[in-house]
C-alpha cells in the first residue's frame, strides 16, 4: 500500500510543478489590441489674455494615437486605453484679423475603464464604460506681435474620469463600431504664472505661485470624442468628430481653448504572441477592448 502511494506522489509532483494538467488548465484569453492613427483637421477658438485681450480664431489640426486592450485580469470587465495627441493651431484676432496667435501642444494619458455588456438580445451590441485616467501635458502660445512676452507656455499633470458608450453593428453587411468616448480631469496640477509676470523674472529666481492645485473650478476640460468604425475585411476606417473645450482661471488670467474637429485615420486589431509562450490554442476565447 504504501509502495503504491508513494508511485502516486511521485506521478503528481510534475504536474503539481507545473501547475497544470490537461483537464483542470484553462487557457488564457486572446486580448487582441485596437490601435488607431488619425488626422484631425478643424476651427481652434482661443482667448489668452496672458498674450491679448482679444479673442483668436482660426485653423486647427491634430496628429492623434489611441491603444486599447482588454486587461490581463478579468478581460471581460476591464479595459486599458493610452492615447496620445499632438496638436497645432493658426488663429487670428477677431474681428481685426490683423495679428497671428499660434498653438503648439502636446498630451499623453493612460487609464483603465470597466465595462458592462447588456443582456439580452444586446448581448456583445451595447457596452458601457467607466473609470479614470491620468494625463500629462506641455505646450505654448506664441504670439510674435508681442516683442517683450510672446509666448505664453503650459504644463499640467491630471487626475480625472472618463467613460464611453460603445455600439456594434452591421450596415449593407459591412461591421461597424460607432463609439463616443468622454474625459474631464477632477485635480492635479497646472503651470500659473502671475499676471504681467515675465519669463525673464522666472529665470532670475521669481518661482512663487508658479504650480497651481486643479480642480474643475479652475482648471475645466471635458474632452468629447465620437467615432465610428467601418471594418471592410482586415481594414478599418475610422471617422469621427471631436470637441475639446479647455478653461483655465489663476493668478488674474484666464485661458479658453476651444476646438472642433474632424477625424479620419486608419485601425486595425491585432494579437501580440511571445516567442518564450506556447501559441494560444484553437479554442481559447478571443475578448476584444471594444468589437
Amino acid at each position: 500500500m504504501i509502495k503504491n502511494f508513494l508511485k502516486a506522489v511521485l506521478l503528481l509532483l510534475p504536474l503539481a510543478a507545473f501547475g497544470k494538467t490537461d483537464s483542470l488548465w484553462v487557457q488564457p484569453a486572446i486580448r487582441p489590441v485596437i490601435s488607431a492613427y488619425t488626422l484631425e483637421l478643424g476651427s481652434a477658438h482661443i482667448a489668452q489674455t496672458y498674450l491679448s485681450p482679444l479673442r483668436h480664431g482660426g485653423f486647427g489640426g491634430a496628429l492623434s494615437y489611441e491603444r486599447m486592450q482588454a486587461m490581463r485580469f478579468k478581460p471581460e470587465r476591464w479595459v486599458m486605453r493610452l492615447g496620445g495627441r499632438l496638436d497645432v493651431a493658426k488663429t487670428h484676432n477677431l474681428p481685426a484679423k490683423n495679428a497671428t496667435l499660434w498653438n503648439l501642444g502636446f498630451c499623453v494619458d493612460w487609464g483603465m475603464m470597466h465595462r458592462w455588456n447588456f443582456p439580452g438580445t444586446w448581448q456583445g451590441r451595447v457596452q458601457l464604460m467607466g473609470g479614470g485616467y491620468t494625463a500629462a501635458e506641455a505646450g505654448m502660445y506664441y504670439l510674435p506681435r508681442n516683442s517683450n512676452n510672446p509666448v505664453a507656455a503650459r504644463g499640467a499633470w491630471t487626475l480625472g474620469v472618463m467613460g464611453a458608450a460603445v455600439y456594434n453593428g452591421t450596415v449593407h453587411r459591412m461591421p461597424f463600431c460607432l463609439r463616443y468616448l468622454a474625459q474631464m480631469p477632477l485635480t492635479g496640477v497646472f503651470f500659473a504664472p502671475e499676471y504681467g509676470e515675465l519669463y525673464y523674472e522666472i529665470y532670475l529666481g521669481n518661482h512663487r505661485n508658479l504650480v497651481r492645485g486643479a480642480w474643475p473650478g479652475n482648471f475645466f476640460r471635458l474632452n468629447n470624442l465620437l467615432t465610428v468604425d467601418l471594418r471592410a475585411g482586415a481594414t478599418i476606417v475610422r471617422l469621427g468628430y471631436r470637441c475639446g473645450i479647455t478653461s483655465t482661471k489663476a493668478s488674474h488670467n484666464v485661458s479658453r481653448h476651444i476646438d472642433h474637429m474632424f477625424v479620419f485615420g486608419l485601425a486595425s486589431e491585432w494579437v501580440s504572441l511571445s516567442a518564450k509562450r506556447d501559441n494560444a490554442s484553437a479554442d481559447a476565447k478571443i475578448i476584444s477592448a471594444m468589437y
